[in-house]
């Protein structure tokens, strides 16, 4: 029997300017310490500044091309077999690539030092809609890791 709590899903809530889901989990994603207005006010000018000289109608679809881009397919978990303990690949959920996606970006965008967060936040975005960068280099570090421990497959359950 698992020893965490059952996860109970919540309503999902739409932010307000965009009526994006999406969105929405980004601003929960950049919000410290509960200050949801001023995360708010970094996503959307994040959000606008990496649509600038874009000609894009969307204003979204550059922070879905990145999100999609970010994602990973697979992942190592640890699993003890006999005292041993073994990287175990597995494929990731649609929910869990989603999440990874998003605070990869976020993490990167707070590691770029001397820059205000929504600067850094769109630099982030438009590197991954772009397939490079760090969170881009982070998906494929995870690929490999999972693709070099693909023996051990068999002890997925």
């Amino acid at each position: 029997m698992s020893r965490r709590k059952r996860v109970y899903s919540k309503p999902e809530k739409h932010d307000p300017r965009y009526d994006s889901l999406l969105v929405a989990k980004l601003i929960s994603k950049v919000m410290s310490q509960g200050k949801k207005a001023l995360a708010e006010r970094i996503v959307y000018a994040a959000i606008e500044r990496a649509n600038e000289g874009g000609e894009s109608v969307d204003p979204l679809e550059v922070l879905h091309r990145a999100i999609e881009n970010a994602k990973p397919r697979v992942e190592v978990k640890s699993r003890r077999v006999g005292g041993a303990t073994y990287q175990v690949p597995l494929e990731v959920s649609l929910d869990r690539q989603e999440s990874l996606a998003m605070r990869w970006i976020v993490t990167s965008a707070r590691k770029r030092r001397g820059t205000p967060m929504h600067v850094a936040l769109s630099n982030e975005i438009k590197d991954a809609a772009t397939n490079q960068g760090a969170v881009i280099r982070k998906r494929d570090e995870t690929h490999k890791m999972a693709q070099a421990n693909r023996a051990f497959a068999h002890f997925r359950w």
